[in-house]
């Protein structure tokens, strides 16, 4: 076995990344947030040669999914979702008519196999802290450490510069929220503005997160549980059809808007 230098293995972790992170910097499209819909949007995208870069807060990738329902890490997944199951080779069952289970923890690992595969750039433990607008459009993003964040110091941020960012960032809206607030902007939804998250209704919520997916701001899109906090629609549980279904729409208005 060969002789292995500490500090050889510390100058290859600091390097490779850095070269990743330099190479992150511009981007065609930045996601925030690596649950089910941005791992999913990240994957349609990059296999489109998009040049996608996912920031998640977290130290792993996955967001709600992971734990299934009440940390029963099993998930639920409806007919319309079928085909993405099979598209990234998750396994599932059939509960009766209508309802299929999946391993929460298979689910999660293919979803992040298939969007790195495809070329997306996963940066984990990052925070977005402010975003860049140019000229009444969503430019990038303001990032810092997640860690600094949760202490409280005080430590200046990097811009990341994008053609358009995705906020999956779950039931905080928090890429659209900034928008309202520090733009004062209107949003594309039906009050102009955040209209917030209404009560568990798994089958209401299902469809308006697909719905609800849309640009909100120039170069803003929304997707998964953020998509319905700011749009107005019911939470839904967990059950992820919709979410994974959100993330293949946003990609697809993306690619749809490009070639206009």
């Amino acid at each position: 076995m060969m002789h292995l230098e500490d500090v050889v293995i510390s100058k290859a972790i600091i390097s490779r990344y850095q070269e990743e992170l330099l190479e992150a910097l511009e981007s065609d499209v930045a996601v925030v947030g690596g649950g089910p819909s941005g791992l999913v949007a990240a994957y349609y995208l990059a296999r489109a040669n998009k040049k996608v870069v996912l920031f998640e807060r977290k130290l792993s990738i996955g967001g709600g999914m992971w734990g299934g329902g009440m940390m029963f890490n099993q998930i639920v997944i409806q007919d319309e979702a079928l085909p993405l199951l099979e598209e990234f080779k998750i396994s599932y069952r059939v509960f009766e008519e209508g309802y299929y289970t999946a391993s929460s923890v298979e689910a999660v690992a293919a979803l992040t196999l298939g969007a790195v595969r495809a070329g997306a750039k996963i940066f984990n433990l990052i925070s977005v802290e402010d975003i860049m607008v140019r000229d009444n459009r969503v430019a990038g993003l303001v990032i810092n450490w997640t860690p600094v964040d949760l202490g409280r110091l005080h430590v200046d941020p990097l811009t990341v510069q994008s053609s358009y960012v995705i906020d999956c960032t779950g039931h905080d809206a928090q890429v659209a929220g900034m928008i309202v607030k520090k733009m004062g902007a209107v949003l594309k939804t039906t009050t102009g503005t955040l209209e917030g998250e209404k009560p568990m209704w798994a089958a209401r919520g299902e469809m308006a997160t697909v719905a609800n997916t849309r640009e909100v701001y120039p170069g803003l899109i929304v997707a998964g549980m953020a998509a319905n906090a700011v749009c107005g629609g019911h939470r839904m549980g967990p059950v992820f059809g919709g979410m994974l279904l959100s993330g293949q729409r946003a990609a697809r208005i993306i690619l749809e808007g490009d070639k206009t």
